[in-house]
């Protein structure tokens, strides 16, 4: 059963009369209640928006470490420092993201200081999580993580519950931020209800969550977890802003955009009302694809933001009406994702 004008005014589109169907004050909202500096006179350089509580703040869009995986150091070097002239000073990675964290180490070298470096563990017992931990640190060649995160939480019992139960990974997240290992706590999720479960038990700093055009007008996913950051002052971190629809599998972009398990936007102006939609969200950042090239655009676009108008909310609204979205509300409370 969809759950459709739960929560109205604290959705996506708090403006929605009917969620997925009225966002019609939507960029008057998002012009009022982000905190970012989208007024910026400097058009060189990333606005930026504050991390939840802890004065800390984050360029709008974050560096996924998947950009350089299976690149050559010396790329890498060249593509971070791109990044970071531009206003880029949130960095995400995980082990998972093949050697990314052995690229990013020395890529971030000259800039740890003046970045927020955030990764993940998939681990959910304390032993593997605590090797996990380390084995990061000393890839990245850095003895603190500025965020350390649950990564993929999808199911209550076999991720949240696990991770809480004694001997779980929790135990090494708190006692890595006593330590000073870990400066902030949160986790990432791909499904509603593992969210809110771990948001019940832990006042994490943040969520990463996806927040795509396609999966909100047309199933409203995400719309629960967003409430329930916004009332306990939580950062919110936005993924698969590019995201199109599942991929077919005869899809001719499966070759060219290997990183992407979904099919991804990649005409520009689609990225952009897709990625502006996105932004004028309550987040904090966005991530973009871990394609190079879809990142590149997704940044020089983003160097020009501004609340996504009316006019392009019934854009975007029309681009969803027929696409199959990477994620379905109805069902994810029952499947396990």
């Amino acid at each position: 059963m969809k759950r459709r004008g739960v929560l109205k005014e604290s959705t996506i589109a708090a403006s929605s009369t009917t969620t997925g169907k009225g966002l019609g004050r939507a960029s008057e909202i998002a012009a009022d209640e982000l905190e970012g500096d989208y007024h910026s006179q400097n058009p060189t350089r990333l606005q930026q928006r504050k991390y939840g509580q802890t004065g800390v703040k984050l360029s709008i869009i974050g560096f996924g470490g998947i950009v350089v995986d299976g690149a050559e150091q010396q790329h890498t070097n060249r593509v971070v420092a791109e990044a970071f002239e531009k206003g880029v000073n949130y960095f995400d990675v995980s082990p998972t993201y093949g050697d990314a964290e052995l690229k990013l180490g020395p890529a971030l070298k000259p800039y740890r200081k003046k970045v927020f470096l955030a990764c993940k563990t998939g681990q959910r017992r304390r032993k593997g999580a605590s090797e996990e931990l380390n084995n990061s640190l000393r890839r990245l060649r850095t003895d603190y993580l500025d965020l350390y995160q649950l990564h993929s939480i999808t199911d209550v019992k076999d991720d949240v519950d696990a991770v809480f139960a004694k001997g779980g990974a929790m135990e090494v997240f708190l006692e890595a931020k006593k330590q000073g290992q870990v400066r902030y706590l949160g986790f990432s999720a791909h499904s509603e209800q593992a969210a809110l479960a771990a948001m019940d038990r832990y006042d994490f700093d943040s969520v990463l969550l996806p927040i795509n055009f396609a999966t909100f007008y047309k199933d409203d996913f995400g719309s629960r977890v967003i409430a329930a950051a916004k009332s306990k002052a939580m950062a919110i971190l936005a993924l698969k802003s590019l995201a199109r629809q599942q991929r077919p599998e005869d899809d001719p972009l499966n070759k060219q955009y290997p990183k992407c398990w979904y099919q991804p936007l990649t005409e520009r102006e689609d990225a952009r009302l897709a990625l502006y939609f996105t932004l004028s969200q309550p987040v904090t950042a966005a991530i973009p694809p871990g394609e190079e090239s879809l990142f590149r655009m997704a940044l020089d676009l983003a160097m020009n933001f501004k609340p996504i108008s009316t006019r392009d909310i019934e854009k975007v609204k029309q681009m969803a009406e027929f696409l199959n979205p990477i994620f379905h509300a109805e069902h994810e409370l029952s499947d396990k994702r």
